[in-house]
Protein backbone atom coordinates (compact mmCIF):
# COMPACT_ATOMS: atom_id res chain seq x y z
CA UNK A 1 0.00 0.00 0.00
CA UNK A 2 1.36 3.28 -1.15
CA UNK A 3 1.76 5.87 1.53
CA UNK A 4 -0.28 9.11 1.34
CA UNK A 5 1.05 10.80 4.19
CA UNK A 6 4.59 11.81 3.89
CA UNK A 7 7.30 14.41 4.92
CA UNK A 8 6.21 13.75 8.80
CA UNK A 9 8.16 12.22 11.76
CA UNK A 10 8.50 9.74 12.90
CA UNK A 11 6.90 7.68 9.45
CA UNK A 12 6.10 4.62 11.99
CA UNK A 13 3.33 6.69 13.56
CA UNK A 14 1.94 7.98 10.27
CA UNK A 15 2.13 4.53 8.55
CA UNK A 16 0.06 2.96 11.60
CA UNK A 17 -2.31 5.83 10.95
CA UNK A 18 -2.95 4.71 7.53
CA UNK A 19 -3.34 0.89 8.25
CA UNK A 20 -5.79 1.31 10.76
CA UNK A 21 -7.66 3.74 8.77
CA UNK A 22 -7.98 0.84 5.97
CA UNK A 23 -10.22 -1.25 8.54
CA UNK A 24 -13.53 -0.37 9.26
CA UNK A 25 -14.10 0.41 13.11
CA UNK A 26 -17.13 2.14 13.54
CA UNK A 27 -18.98 1.67 16.76
CA UNK A 28 -19.97 -1.89 17.12
CA UNK A 29 -17.72 -3.45 14.55
CA UNK A 30 -14.63 -3.02 16.29
CA UNK A 31 -13.40 -6.96 15.56
CA UNK A 32 -11.44 -5.88 12.95
CA UNK A 33 -9.34 -4.03 14.46
CA UNK A 34 -9.01 -6.28 17.74
CA UNK A 35 -7.96 -8.73 15.58
CA UNK A 36 -5.22 -6.44 13.79
CA UNK A 37 -4.08 -5.24 17.63
CA UNK A 38 -3.62 -8.68 18.56
CA UNK A 39 -2.06 -10.04 15.67
CA UNK A 40 0.46 -7.01 16.26
CA UNK A 41 1.34 -8.29 19.83
CA UNK A 42 1.50 -11.81 19.08
CA UNK A 43 4.31 -10.67 16.26
CA UNK A 44 5.75 -8.83 18.41
CA UNK A 45 5.94 -11.35 21.12
CA UNK A 46 4.07 -9.00 23.89
CA UNK A 47 1.64 -10.02 26.51
CA UNK A 48 -1.91 -9.27 24.58
CA UNK A 49 -5.21 -9.79 26.96
CA UNK A 50 -8.64 -9.26 24.56
CA UNK A 51 -11.93 -9.50 26.36
CA UNK A 52 -15.39 -10.48 25.11
CA UNK A 53 -15.88 -6.62 24.22
CA UNK A 54 -12.57 -6.59 22.16
CA UNK A 55 -10.90 -4.25 24.57
CA UNK A 56 -7.29 -4.71 23.99
CA UNK A 57 -4.56 -4.40 26.35
CA UNK A 58 -1.19 -4.90 25.35
CA UNK A 59 1.84 -4.40 27.73
CA UNK A 60 5.63 -3.96 27.16
CA UNK A 61 8.55 -4.66 30.02
CA UNK A 62 10.45 -1.57 30.85
CA UNK A 63 13.50 -0.39 29.64
CA UNK A 64 16.67 -1.01 30.99
CA UNK A 65 17.17 1.25 33.70
CA UNK A 66 13.60 1.92 34.10
CA UNK A 67 12.43 -0.99 36.21
CA UNK A 68 11.94 0.63 39.39
CA UNK A 69 9.71 3.79 37.44
CA UNK A 70 6.10 3.73 38.22
CA UNK A 71 4.32 2.11 34.97
CA UNK A 72 2.47 4.07 32.42
CA UNK A 73 -1.06 3.49 30.73
CA UNK A 74 -1.71 4.97 27.39
CA UNK A 75 -5.16 4.61 26.00
CA UNK A 76 -7.73 5.62 23.85
CA UNK A 77 -10.72 3.95 22.03
CA UNK A 78 -10.55 2.08 18.12
CA UNK A 79 -14.12 3.08 16.93
CA UNK A 80 -14.71 5.74 15.42
CA UNK A 81 -18.45 7.92 14.74
CA UNK A 82 -19.56 7.27 10.76
CA UNK A 83 -20.84 10.01 9.56
CA UNK A 84 -21.31 10.89 5.59
CA UNK A 85 -22.22 13.87 3.44
CA UNK A 86 -25.04 13.61 1.80
CA UNK A 87 -24.76 11.62 -1.59
CA UNK A 88 -21.15 10.47 -0.96
CA UNK A 89 -21.04 6.24 -1.22
CA UNK A 90 -19.39 5.00 1.41
CA UNK A 91 -19.83 1.44 3.67
CA UNK A 92 -18.64 1.93 6.61
CA UNK A 93 -18.87 -1.45 7.62
CA UNK A 94 -16.81 -3.06 4.77
CA UNK A 95 -14.61 -0.11 3.83
CA UNK A 96 -11.89 2.01 4.74
CA UNK A 97 -11.38 5.36 4.56
CA UNK A 98 -10.37 7.30 1.52
CA UNK A 99 -7.54 9.44 3.23
CA UNK A 100 -6.58 12.77 1.61
CA UNK A 101 -3.26 15.71 2.50
CA UNK A 102 -3.85 18.98 1.84
CA UNK A 103 -2.06 21.89 2.93
CA UNK A 104 -0.80 19.63 6.15
CA UNK A 105 -4.14 18.83 7.15
CA UNK A 106 -5.67 15.45 6.90
CA UNK A 107 -8.80 14.45 5.98
CA UNK A 108 -11.43 11.57 4.60
CA UNK A 109 -13.43 12.10 1.19
CA UNK A 110 -16.61 12.39 2.15
CA UNK A 111 -17.10 11.18 5.56
CA UNK A 112 -15.61 11.19 9.19
CA UNK A 113 -11.69 11.12 9.44
CA UNK A 114 -11.76 8.82 13.00
CA UNK A 115 -8.89 10.97 14.18
CA UNK A 116 -11.00 10.24 16.82
CA UNK A 117 -9.74 8.57 18.37
CA UNK A 118 -7.65 7.14 15.64
CA UNK A 119 -4.96 9.33 16.83
CA UNK A 120 -4.43 7.08 20.14
CA UNK A 121 -4.45 4.03 18.49
CA UNK A 122 -1.71 4.93 16.19
CA UNK A 123 0.41 6.39 18.39
CA UNK A 124 0.20 3.49 21.16
CA UNK A 125 1.10 1.64 18.22
CA UNK A 126 4.67 3.48 17.41
CA UNK A 127 4.98 3.53 20.83
CA UNK A 128 4.83 -0.58 21.37
CA UNK A 129 7.13 -1.03 18.30
CA UNK A 130 9.46 2.00 18.83
CA UNK A 131 12.52 -0.53 19.96
CA UNK A 132 14.67 3.13 20.58
CA UNK A 133 12.25 4.51 23.18
CA UNK A 134 13.41 4.33 26.77
CA UNK A 135 10.11 3.67 29.23
CA UNK A 136 8.35 2.13 32.54
CA UNK A 137 6.52 -1.01 32.28
CA UNK A 138 4.19 0.12 29.38
CA UNK A 139 0.21 -0.52 29.19
CA UNK A 140 -1.64 0.21 26.10
CA UNK A 141 -5.41 -0.09 26.61
CA UNK A 142 -7.41 0.12 23.17
CA UNK A 143 -11.27 0.24 24.52
CA UNK A 144 -14.15 -0.25 22.39
CA UNK A 145 -17.30 1.70 22.54
CA UNK A 146 -16.60 4.84 23.62
CA UNK A 147 -18.67 6.71 20.95
CA UNK A 148 -21.97 5.01 21.96
CA UNK A 149 -22.04 5.15 25.67
CA UNK A 150 -18.05 4.33 26.95
CA UNK A 151 -19.33 0.35 26.73
CA UNK A 152 -15.93 -1.22 26.14
CA UNK A 153 -14.15 1.06 29.02
CA UNK A 154 -17.13 0.57 31.66
CA UNK A 155 -16.89 -3.55 30.48
CA UNK A 156 -13.40 -4.13 30.91
CA UNK A 157 -11.73 -5.70 33.59
CA UNK A 158 -9.32 -2.95 35.38
CA UNK A 159 -7.76 -5.71 37.97
CA UNK A 160 -4.79 -6.39 35.81
CA UNK A 161 -3.67 -2.64 34.75
CA UNK A 162 -0.61 -2.27 37.42
CA UNK A 163 0.44 1.31 35.93
CA UNK A 164 -0.10 4.55 38.21
CA UNK A 165 -0.13 7.12 35.77
CA UNK A 166 -2.77 7.42 33.01
CA UNK A 167 -2.09 9.51 29.38
CA UNK A 168 -5.51 9.49 27.79
CA UNK A 169 -5.19 10.24 24.36
CA UNK A 170 -8.38 11.67 23.20
CA UNK A 171 -8.35 15.31 23.26
CA UNK A 172 -8.23 17.26 20.04
CA UNK A 173 -6.27 20.81 20.96
CA UNK A 174 -2.53 21.07 21.36
CA UNK A 175 -0.93 22.19 24.43
CA UNK A 176 -3.88 21.05 26.74
CA UNK A 177 -4.08 18.65 29.17
CA UNK A 178 -7.32 17.99 30.07
CA UNK A 179 -7.44 16.85 33.97
CA UNK A 180 -11.59 16.89 34.33
CA UNK A 181 -14.48 16.31 32.51
CA UNK A 182 -18.04 16.01 32.41
CA UNK A 183 -20.71 12.95 32.78
CA UNK A 184 -23.33 11.92 30.47
CA UNK A 185 -26.63 10.57 30.27
CA UNK A 186 -28.70 9.30 27.42
CA UNK A 187 -32.57 10.10 27.08
CA UNK A 188 -34.80 8.45 24.71
CA UNK A 189 -38.30 9.20 24.51
CA UNK A 190 -40.92 7.08 22.23
CA UNK A 191 -44.40 7.98 21.35
CA UNK A 192 -46.35 5.14 19.87
CA UNK A 193 -48.66 7.06 17.44
CA UNK A 194 -52.08 6.27 16.67
CA UNK A 195 -52.36 6.40 12.22
CA UNK A 196 -55.35 7.49 10.57
CA UNK A 197 -55.80 7.64 6.93
CA UNK A 198 -55.59 10.23 5.07
CA UNK A 199 -58.27 12.25 3.72
CA UNK A 200 -58.24 12.89 0.10
CA UNK A 201 -58.51 16.79 0.31
CA UNK A 202 -54.76 16.70 2.35
CA UNK A 203 -51.82 17.18 0.35
CA UNK A 204 -48.09 15.44 1.33
CA UNK A 205 -46.10 18.76 1.99
CA UNK A 206 -42.00 17.51 2.31
CA UNK A 207 -40.01 20.11 4.95
CA UNK A 208 -36.34 19.40 4.95
CA UNK A 209 -33.56 21.62 7.02
CA UNK A 210 -29.93 20.76 5.95
CA UNK A 211 -26.45 22.76 5.68
CA UNK A 212 -25.71 23.20 9.08
CA UNK A 213 -21.50 22.33 10.42
CA UNK A 214 -22.72 19.88 12.83
CA UNK A 215 -20.22 18.87 15.50
CA UNK A 216 -19.61 17.04 18.90
CA UNK A 217 -21.92 17.83 21.69
CA UNK A 218 -20.03 18.34 23.84
CA UNK A 219 -17.25 20.09 23.17
CA UNK A 220 -19.14 22.40 20.39
CA UNK A 221 -21.91 22.93 22.52
CA UNK A 222 -20.70 25.93 23.92
CA UNK A 223 -20.64 27.68 20.23
CA UNK A 224 -24.84 27.90 20.16
CA UNK A 225 -24.35 25.85 16.64
CA UNK A 226 -27.75 25.28 15.10
CA UNK A 227 -28.99 22.34 16.15
CA UNK A 228 -31.14 20.47 12.96
CA UNK A 229 -33.56 18.97 14.80
CA UNK A 230 -34.50 21.44 17.08
CA UNK A 231 -34.90 24.25 14.26
CA UNK A 232 -37.36 22.14 11.91
CA UNK A 233 -39.57 21.25 15.02
CA UNK A 234 -39.40 24.78 16.31
CA UNK A 235 -40.68 25.78 12.68
CA UNK A 236 -43.33 22.93 12.47
CA UNK A 237 -44.70 24.33 15.84
CA UNK A 238 -44.72 27.63 14.56
CA UNK A 239 -46.80 26.07 11.40
CA UNK A 240 -49.24 24.17 13.68
CA UNK A 241 -50.53 27.42 15.31
CA UNK A 242 -51.23 28.92 11.82
CA UNK A 243 -52.03 25.91 9.37
CA UNK A 244 -52.86 22.82 11.45
CA UNK A 245 -51.15 19.84 9.76
CA UNK A 246 -50.70 15.87 10.33
CA UNK A 247 -47.61 14.76 10.98
CA UNK A 248 -46.89 11.56 8.83
CA UNK A 249 -43.15 10.95 9.74
CA UNK A 250 -40.11 12.90 10.94
CA UNK A 251 -36.29 12.08 10.89
CA UNK A 252 -33.32 13.61 11.63
CA UNK A 253 -29.37 13.48 13.08
CA UNK A 254 -27.00 10.17 12.94
CA UNK A 255 -26.14 10.12 16.54
CA UNK A 256 -27.15 11.25 19.60
CA UNK A 257 -23.65 12.90 20.48
CA UNK A 258 -23.74 14.88 17.31
CA UNK A 259 -25.05 18.02 17.19
CA UNK A 260 -27.27 17.07 13.56
CA UNK A 261 -27.05 18.72 10.21
CA UNK A 262 -29.76 18.01 8.56
CA UNK A 263 -33.70 16.73 9.51
CA UNK A 264 -36.76 16.19 7.47
CA UNK A 265 -40.43 15.73 8.13
CA UNK A 266 -43.15 15.07 5.49
CA UNK A 267 -46.80 16.45 6.68
CA UNK A 268 -50.01 16.14 5.64
CA UNK A 269 -52.23 19.40 4.53
CA UNK A 270 -55.56 21.00 3.29
CA UNK A 271 -53.03 24.29 2.56
CA UNK A 272 -49.72 22.99 1.17
CA UNK A 273 -49.11 26.50 -0.75
CA UNK A 274 -50.05 28.71 2.58
CA UNK A 275 -48.01 26.74 4.59
CA UNK A 276 -45.07 26.58 1.69
CA UNK A 277 -45.42 30.61 2.15
CA UNK A 278 -45.13 30.78 5.78
CA UNK A 279 -42.24 28.39 6.34
CA UNK A 280 -40.23 29.88 3.99
CA UNK A 281 -41.41 33.04 5.18
CA UNK A 282 -39.49 32.34 8.40
CA UNK A 283 -36.20 31.27 6.82
CA UNK A 284 -34.80 34.68 7.65
CA UNK A 285 -35.90 34.08 11.34
CA UNK A 286 -34.10 31.40 11.98
CA UNK A 287 -31.26 32.63 9.57
CA UNK A 288 -30.73 35.50 12.58
CA UNK A 289 -30.66 32.71 15.31
CA UNK A 290 -27.49 31.01 13.88
CA UNK A 291 -23.59 31.84 13.93
CA UNK A 292 -21.61 32.17 11.40
CA UNK A 293 -20.47 28.82 10.63
CA UNK A 294 -23.98 27.93 10.28
CA UNK A 295 -24.25 30.22 7.47
CA UNK A 296 -25.19 27.48 4.99
CA UNK A 297 -28.37 26.79 6.47
CA UNK A 298 -31.06 25.64 4.04
CA UNK A 299 -34.99 24.91 4.22
CA UNK A 300 -36.29 22.96 2.02
CA UNK A 301 -40.25 23.16 1.00
CA UNK A 302 -42.18 21.16 -1.41
CA UNK A 303 -44.50 18.17 -2.65
CA UNK A 304 -43.45 14.81 -0.54
CA UNK A 305 -42.97 11.77 -3.10
CA UNK A 306 -43.73 8.25 -2.48
CA UNK A 307 -46.80 6.05 -0.88
CA UNK A 308 -47.60 7.22 2.34
CA UNK A 309 -49.91 4.80 4.78
CA UNK A 310 -51.23 7.24 7.42
CA UNK A 311 -50.46 10.20 9.50
CA UNK A 312 -50.81 11.08 13.10
CA UNK A 313 -53.67 12.04 15.09
CA UNK A 314 -53.53 15.74 16.27
CA UNK A 315 -53.01 14.83 19.63
CA UNK A 316 -49.97 12.97 18.99
CA UNK A 317 -48.43 15.38 16.59
CA UNK A 318 -49.43 18.04 18.99
CA UNK A 319 -47.19 15.88 21.75
CA UNK A 320 -44.26 15.82 19.57
CA UNK A 321 -43.86 19.05 18.79
CA UNK A 322 -44.82 20.15 22.43
CA UNK A 323 -41.68 17.69 23.64
CA UNK A 324 -39.26 19.90 21.60
CA UNK A 325 -40.68 23.23 23.12
CA UNK A 326 -40.61 21.98 26.27
CA UNK A 327 -37.38 19.92 26.13
CA UNK A 328 -33.98 21.78 27.12
CA UNK A 329 -31.12 21.73 24.54
CA UNK A 330 -28.28 23.22 23.67
CA UNK A 331 -26.26 24.87 27.00
CA UNK A 332 -28.23 25.02 30.13
CA UNK A 333 -25.99 26.31 32.80
CA UNK A 334 -22.28 27.58 33.26
CA UNK A 335 -19.47 27.02 35.42
CA UNK A 336 -19.80 29.87 37.93
CA UNK A 337 -16.45 30.30 38.55
CA UNK A 338 -15.52 29.95 35.03
CA UNK A 339 -18.49 31.37 32.51
CA UNK A 340 -16.96 30.41 29.37
CA UNK A 341 -17.11 26.82 30.38
CA UNK A 342 -20.16 24.63 30.00
CA UNK A 343 -21.50 23.36 33.42
CA UNK A 344 -24.78 21.62 32.17
CA UNK A 345 -26.36 21.08 28.33
CA UNK A 346 -28.99 18.70 26.92
CA UNK A 347 -28.03 17.75 22.92
CA UNK A 348 -31.20 16.47 20.59
CA UNK A 349 -29.33 14.43 18.85
CA UNK A 350 -31.69 11.60 16.56
CA UNK A 351 -35.01 11.52 15.97
CA UNK A 352 -36.27 8.52 13.97
CA UNK A 353 -39.66 6.94 12.62
CA UNK A 354 -39.53 3.05 13.81
CA UNK A 355 -43.03 2.52 12.40
CA UNK A 356 -44.69 0.28 13.97
CA UNK A 357 -42.36 0.40 17.17
CA UNK A 358 -42.65 4.47 17.45
CA UNK A 359 -41.50 7.25 16.80
CA UNK A 360 -38.12 8.15 19.20
CA UNK A 361 -36.33 11.46 19.98
CA UNK A 362 -32.79 10.55 22.10
CA UNK A 363 -30.69 13.34 23.85
CA UNK A 364 -27.48 13.11 24.85
CA UNK A 365 -27.02 15.11 28.90
CA UNK A 366 -23.91 16.45 30.11
CA UNK A 367 -22.88 17.55 33.36
CA UNK A 368 -19.73 17.74 35.34
CA UNK A 369 -22.09 17.57 38.35
CA UNK A 370 -23.80 13.99 38.87
CA UNK A 371 -26.76 16.34 40.86
CA UNK A 372 -27.29 18.35 37.47
CA UNK A 373 -27.59 15.02 35.38
CA UNK A 374 -30.38 14.00 38.14
CA UNK A 375 -32.41 17.14 37.37
CA UNK A 376 -32.24 16.45 33.67
CA UNK A 377 -33.26 12.66 34.34
CA UNK A 378 -35.89 14.10 36.72
CA UNK A 379 -36.80 16.94 33.90
CA UNK A 380 -36.98 13.85 30.97
CA UNK A 381 -39.31 11.87 33.65
CA UNK A 382 -42.12 14.55 34.33
CA UNK A 383 -42.05 15.45 30.62
CA UNK A 384 -42.43 12.13 29.43
CA UNK A 385 -45.38 11.51 31.98
CA UNK A 386 -46.93 14.59 31.22
CA UNK A 387 -46.93 14.03 27.66
CA UNK A 388 -47.63 10.20 26.95
CA UNK A 389 -43.91 9.52 26.21
CA UNK A 390 -42.24 6.16 27.04
CA UNK A 391 -38.77 6.91 28.66
CA UNK A 392 -35.82 5.05 28.10
CA UNK A 393 -32.25 6.02 30.48
CA UNK A 394 -29.39 5.11 29.99
CA UNK A 395 -25.34 4.99 29.27
CA UNK A 396 -25.33 6.91 32.80
CA UNK A 397 -21.60 7.65 33.69
CA UNK A 398 -19.85 9.97 35.94
CA UNK A 399 -17.61 12.62 35.13
CA UNK A 400 -13.60 12.90 36.02
CA UNK A 401 -12.91 15.24 39.10
CA UNK A 402 -10.10 17.59 38.95
CA UNK A 403 -6.94 16.58 41.25
CA UNK A 404 -5.98 19.24 43.95
CA UNK A 405 -2.18 17.85 42.75
CA UNK A 406 -0.86 16.41 39.57
CA UNK A 407 2.92 15.46 38.96
CA UNK A 408 1.58 14.20 35.59
CA UNK A 409 0.01 17.44 34.37
CA UNK A 410 3.02 19.29 35.62
CA UNK A 411 5.54 17.16 33.20
CA UNK A 412 3.07 17.41 30.59
CA UNK A 413 3.36 20.90 30.90
CA UNK A 414 7.68 20.84 31.04
CA UNK A 415 7.48 18.62 27.77
CA UNK A 416 4.89 21.10 26.03
CA UNK A 417 6.99 23.85 26.50
CA UNK A 418 10.37 22.00 25.37
CA UNK A 419 8.27 20.94 22.19
CA UNK A 420 5.88 23.46 21.17
CA UNK A 421 8.49 26.68 22.12
CA UNK A 422 6.57 29.70 22.03
CA UNK A 423 4.31 28.95 19.67
CA UNK A 424 1.50 27.98 22.06
CA UNK A 425 1.16 28.49 25.29
CA UNK A 426 0.42 24.94 27.07
CA UNK A 427 -2.25 24.82 29.67
CA UNK A 428 -4.48 22.74 31.82
CA UNK A 429 -8.15 22.58 31.83
CA UNK A 430 -11.43 20.74 32.09
CA UNK A 431 -13.91 20.03 29.21
CA UNK A 432 -17.22 19.51 28.69
CA UNK A 433 -17.64 15.90 26.98
CA UNK A 434 -17.52 12.33 28.40
CA UNK A 435 -13.86 10.69 28.45
CA UNK A 436 -12.83 7.32 29.91
CA UNK A 437 -10.36 8.63 32.14
CA UNK A 438 -13.53 9.21 34.60
CA UNK A 439 -14.49 5.43 34.51
CA UNK A 440 -10.33 4.16 34.60
CA UNK A 441 -9.54 6.85 37.43
CA UNK A 442 -12.52 4.87 39.05
CA UNK A 443 -11.34 1.77 38.74
CA UNK A 444 -7.88 2.17 39.47
CA UNK A 445 -7.77 4.46 42.39
CA UNK A 446 -4.91 6.62 43.10
CA UNK A 447 -4.26 7.34 39.25
CA UNK A 448 -2.82 10.41 38.53
CA UNK A 449 -4.51 11.18 34.57
CA UNK A 450 -4.34 13.33 32.05
CA UNK A 451 -5.73 13.41 28.42
CA UNK A 452 -4.05 15.25 25.79
CA UNK A 453 -4.00 15.42 22.23
CA UNK A 454 -3.00 16.96 18.52
CA UNK A 455 -4.98 19.36 16.80
CA UNK A 456 -7.83 17.92 15.64
CA UNK A 457 -11.21 19.98 13.72
CA UNK A 458 -14.91 19.10 12.82
CA UNK A 459 -14.58 15.64 14.89
CA UNK A 460 -17.93 13.68 14.62
CA UNK A 461 -18.86 15.47 11.33
CA UNK A 462 -17.67 15.22 7.24
CA UNK A 463 -14.59 17.11 6.86
CA UNK A 464 -13.18 16.31 10.07
CA UNK A 465 -9.22 16.97 9.81
CA UNK A 466 -5.90 16.34 11.46
CA UNK A 467 -3.10 18.89 11.46
CA UNK A 468 -0.48 16.66 11.05
CA UNK A 469 2.53 18.45 11.94
CA UNK A 470 0.33 19.04 15.65
CA UNK A 471 0.07 15.24 15.31
CA UNK A 472 4.10 14.71 15.27
CA UNK A 473 4.62 17.19 18.00
CA UNK A 474 1.54 15.48 19.74
CA UNK A 475 4.00 12.16 19.93
CA UNK A 476 7.07 14.00 20.81
CA UNK A 477 5.33 15.15 24.41
CA UNK A 478 4.40 11.89 24.45
CA UNK A 479 8.11 10.30 23.93
CA UNK A 480 8.80 12.83 26.56
CA UNK A 481 6.82 12.03 29.29
CA UNK A 482 7.36 8.65 28.74
CA UNK A 483 11.14 8.96 29.16
CA UNK A 484 11.12 11.17 32.08
CA UNK A 485 12.14 9.22 35.38
CA UNK A 486 9.80 10.25 38.50
CA UNK A 487 12.14 12.78 40.99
Amino acid sequence: MEQIIRGYEPEALFRFFEEISAIPRGSGNEKGIADYLQRFAVERGLFCLRDDLDNVLIRKPASEGYENQPGILLQGHTDMVCEKNEGTEHDFTAEGLKLRVEDGWLTAEGTTLGGDDGVAVAAMLCALDDGSLRHPELECLFTTGEETGLYGATGFDYSVIRAKKLINLDSEEEGVATVSCAGGIRLQFTLKPDRQPIPTFCRPLSVAVSGLSGGHSGEDILYEKGNANILLLRLLSALYEAHPFHLVTIRGGGRSNAIPREASAVLFTSEPEAAKEFLMERRGTVMSWLPRCDSGFRLQVGKAKGEFGGMLTPADTRRILDLAALLPNGVISRMPSELSMVETSNNLGVIRDNGEEGISLVCQGRSSLDSKMDLLAYRAERLARLLGFELQVSGRYSGWPMRSESPLAEDFLSAARTVLGESVTPRIAAIHAGLECGIICAAVPGLDAISIGPELKGVHAPGERLNLASYARMWQIVRLLLEKKAD
